[in-house]
C-alpha cells in the first residue's frame, strides 16, 4: 500500500573462458554485458535511485584502460546507463565491432569480469557521488578497487576510528566509502607483503608485478576488514587485476545467490532472476551462507569460504514479505501462507457473513497474500458446506436446500486499484494532501451499499499515511458496512539499520499509538523512564545493550495498539465502522521459517548495534518531538 524504499541490489558475472568463445558460441561477445543488463532490470524492483556498473579486462597494456564504471541517477537509471555503454561503439564498424579481439583490445566495457548495482538510499544522501560502484584508483592494477552493496553498517563511527587511526584520511562519511578505505588499505597491505616476498625471491619489478597479479589472494583482505563490521550485507568487491568476491554477513540479514558452471559466474540478490536470465533450474543455484564469501581469482578459480563464524540466523523476513520478486517459487509458496494464517481473525471480524463480505487487496505487492487468504476462505467454506449436507438427520436434502448450501462462496472483486503516482514536486500542503487522496482508485458498484462488509489485505502498515490519506477515504465512497484492513505482515513497531528506509521512531503507526495510550492512560512516566534509560545505556557504551523501547508496547495487548491506530487513521467524515487485522508473529514464523529475522515486528536486533541504534533513535525522537510538545 504505503512504498516502503526498497532496499540495494547487486549481481556479478565472471566469464570463465575467453570473449572469442562466447562470440562463436552465442553470437556475441557482448554475451556478459547483456546478461549484466537483465540481471539488473529483473532486480529493478530494489533501486529506485540509481544504479552503476563496473568492468574489468583481464587483458590490457600499460597505457591502456582495464577498468571502467559508469553510473547514473533516476529510476531510469539502468536504460541510461547501458545506453552510454553501447554508444561507444555506435561508430565501430561493423568487421570491427563483430570483432572480439579487437572489443578486448579496444573497446571500453569489453572485458572478463562484471559488476553492477542499483541503490536506494536509506542515510537520506543522494545524488551521483553516492551512486556504487564506489572505485579507488591506483597505478597498480591489483591495488585497484570497485566496491558495491546492499548494506548498512550500524558501527561506522566505529570504523571510521579504526581507519584514521592507522593515517588514513577518508574524503568522505559514508559507510560504501569508509568501507572501501578500509578494504584498500588491506589490499594495499597485501600487494606490499607480495612486493616483499617476490623481491626477496630475486625476481624483478615486472615479474614482481605479474607474480602480484596472479598470486594476490583477497580471502586475508576480506577477512581482517569484515571482522569489524556490524550489520546486514552483501558486499562485492573487484580489483584491477581481476579478482573478485562476495560477502554475506554472518546473521544471514541480507541475502545473495549464485550460478557456476564451466562458462560462468552469476551473483545476484534474489534467486529467480538468476534463473529466468541463465535459464536455469532453482537447485542449480546455491545461496550464500552466513559468514560466508565467495571468491574468483584472476585465473577464474571458484570457491567458497568461511570467512566469518556464522551467528543466529537473522534472516530478513521483509524480503519474504515484501521486497524480493514473489517470482520466486519458495517465496510466492510463503506469501500465499501469510494469508490463508488470517482466514480465522478476518472471519471473526464479519462475524463469518460470507453472504455480505467482499474481498480484495491493496495492490499490487498484496496479491499473493489475497491469493493465500482466497483459497484459505474457499477451503473453510468448502468444510461448512461438507458438515451442514453430512449433518441432514434423515441423510436427504431437497434441491432447494442443496443449492442454497452450494451457492455460497466468496465473494471477491478488484475493489481498489493504484490510479496516479504522487509526483514529488507538490509540496505545498493542502494540495499535495488532495493528491494523496486520489494515488488509489475504486470500482463503482462492486459492492452492495450499507450492507456489505469489504476486506481488503495488505503487505504491510508501516507510516500509515496512505491509509489515512487515501485507502480508507476512498473505500468509505462504496458506503460498505463495515471495512477491514488487513495486514499480511505484524504490527511494524521498531525501525529497520540493516538497509531499508525505516529508521526513525515517529515514522510508524503503531509507535505513535503506544504513546497515545500512554497518555490516555495516564502512564507517560513510562515514556520518561524509557527515555532514562536510554540515555544511560547511551552514556555506558560498554554494558550489555537492551533495547528500552520494548518498555512503550509492553502496557498493550496488540489489540489495544490496533484500535488506537483506528483512531489516528480515522476522522468523523468516516461512515463506516474500521477495524485492523494484523499477522501474528507466530503466523510469520510459521509461513516463513527460513527467515526468522522479525526485528521490525518484535524489536529482537540481530546484533548489537540494531539495539543501540534504536535506543538512540527513540532518544532523537524524545529531544525532538516528544519534549517540544511537552514545553509548550
Amino acid at each position: 500500500m504505503e512504498e516502503i524504499k526498497h532496499e540495494c541490489g547487486i549481481a556479478m558475472i565472471r566469464l570463465l573462458k575467453p570473449l572469442e568463445y562466447y562470440h562463436r558460441k552465442y553470437g556475441s561477445w557482448m554475451y556478459a554485458l547483456n546478461k549484466l543488463y537483465l540481471l539488473m532490470e529483473k532486480q529493478h524492483n530494489r533501486g529506485q535511485e540509481g544504479a552503476g556498473i563496473a568492468c574489468v579486462k583481464l587483458e590490457a597494456n600499460p597505457g591502456e584502460e582495464y577498468m571502467f564504471r559508469e553510473r547514473a541517477v533516476g529510476t531510469d537509471a539502468i536504460t541510461g546507463i547501458f545506453d552510454e555503454v553501447y554508444r561507444h561503439y555506435k561508430n565501430i564498424p561493423s568487421k570491427q565491432l563483430n570483432d572480439p579481439l579487437f572489443a578486448e583490445s579496444h573497446l571500453p566495457f569489453a572485458g572478463e569480469l562484471y559488476m553492477g548495482h542499483l541503490r536506494y538510499s536509506t542515510t537520506g544522501k543522494s545524488g551521483l557521488s553516492y551512486i556504487h560502484p564506489f572505485l579507488r584508483r591506483n597505478n597498480w592494477k591489483a591495488r585497484n578497487l570497485a566496491l558495491c552493496g546492499n548494506f548498512n553498517m550500524t558501527n561506522v563511527d566505529e570504523i571510521f576510528r579504526e581507519i584514521t587511526a592507522t593515517g588514513q584520511h577518508p574524503r568522505r562519511y559514508a559507510d560504501t566509502y569508509i568501507v572501501l578505505e578500509q578494504l584498500g588499505h588491506r589490499l594495499d597491505r597485501e600487494a606490499e607483503h607480495l612486493y616483499r616476498k617476490y623481491e626477496a625471491e630475486g625476481l624483478n619489478s615486472l615479474d614482481i608485478t605479474h607474480a602480484i597479479e596472479a598470486n594476490i589472494d583477497l580471502t586475508n583482505v576480506v577477512e581482517k576488514a569484515a571482522s569489524s563490521w556490524d550489520g546486514g550485507y552483501i558486499i562485492c568487491g573487484i580489483t584491477g587485476s581481476g579478482e573478485s568476491f562476495t560477502i554475506r554477513d554472518p546473521w544471514g540479514i541480507r541475502t545473495a545467490f549464485y550460478y557456476i558452471d564451466d562458462e560462468i559466474v552469476v551473483t545476484a540478490s534474489e534467486r529467480p532472476v538468476i534463473q529466468t536470465v541463465m535459464n536455469v533450474q532453482a537447485k542449480d543455484i546455491k545461496e550464500l551462507q552466513r559468514g560466508e564469501a565467495l571468491f574468483i581469482s584472476r585465473k577464474g578459480g571458484v570457491r567458497t569460504a568461511q570467512i566469518l563464524e556464522a551467528r543466529k540466523l537473522g534472516a530478513c523476513s521483509f524480503e519474504r514479505i515484501y521486497f524480493s520478486r514473489g517470482s520466486d517459487m519458495d517465496i510466492y509458496k510463503e506469501r500465499k501462507k501469510l494469508g490463508m494464517n488470517l482466514v480465522e481473525p478476518i472471519l471473526k471480524s464479519i462475524d463469518y457473513d460470507f453472504a455480505h463480505t467482499v474481498f480484495s487487496f491493496i495492490p499490487n505487492t498484496a496479491e499473493v497474500a489475497y491469493y493465500g487468504m482466497l483459497e484459505g476462505l474457499n477451503n473453510y467454506l468448502n468444510q461448512t458446506k461438507t458438515q451442514r449436507i453430512l449433518q441432514k438427520e434423515d441423510g436427504r436434502l431437497t434441491e432447494d436446500e442443496l443449492n442454497e448450501i452450494l451457492s455460497q462462496q466468496v465473494r471477491s472483486e478488484k475493489v481498489t486499484l493504484k490510479d496516479i503516482k504522487l509526483r514529488t514536486f507538490i509540496a505545498e500542503g493542502n494540495s499535495r494532501n488532495d493528491l494523496a487522496a486520489h494515488v488509489y482508485d475504486i470500482t463503482y458498484g462492486s459492492i452492495e451499499p450499507y450492507r456489505d462488509n469489504l476486506v481488503v489485505i495488505d503487505d504491510s502498515i508501516v507510516r500509515g499515511t496512505t491509509l489515512k490519506q487515501s485507502i480508507i477515504n476512498i473505500l468509505d465512497r462504496l458506503h460498505p458496512k463495515k471495512i477491514v484492513i488487513v495486514s499480511s505482515s505484524p504490527q511494524v513497531r521498531y525501525p529497520d539499520y540493516y538497509g531499508i528506509d525505516m529508521s526513525s521512531m515517529d515514522e510508524f503507526i503503531a509507535f505513535k499509538a503506544a504513546i497515545e495510550l500512554l497518555k490516555d492512560r495516564n502512564m507517560e512516566h513510562v515514556i520518561m523512564d524509557t527515555y532514562r534509560e536510554a540515555r544511560e545505556q547511551q552514556r555506558q557504551q560498554g554494558i550489555t545493550q537492551v533495547n528500552c523501547v520494548k518498555k512503550i508496547y509492553a502496557p498493550f495487548t496488540d489489540e489495544d495498539i490496533s484500535t488506537k491506530m483506528i483512531e489516528l487513521l480515522t476522522g468523523p467524515n468516516i461512515q463506516a465502522k474500521v477495524e485492523l487485522v494484523y499477522q501474528d508473529l507466530q503466523g510469520l514464523h510459521a509461513a516463513c521459517p527460513g527467515h526468522p529475522g522479525d526485528w521490525y515486528f518484535s524489536g529482537d536486533y540481530p546484533t548489537p548495534g540494531g539495539i543501540r541504534m534504536v535506543n538512540n533513535a527513540f532518544i532523537q525522537y524524545m529531544e525532538k518531538e516528544y519534549m517540544k510538545d511537552t514545553d509548550k
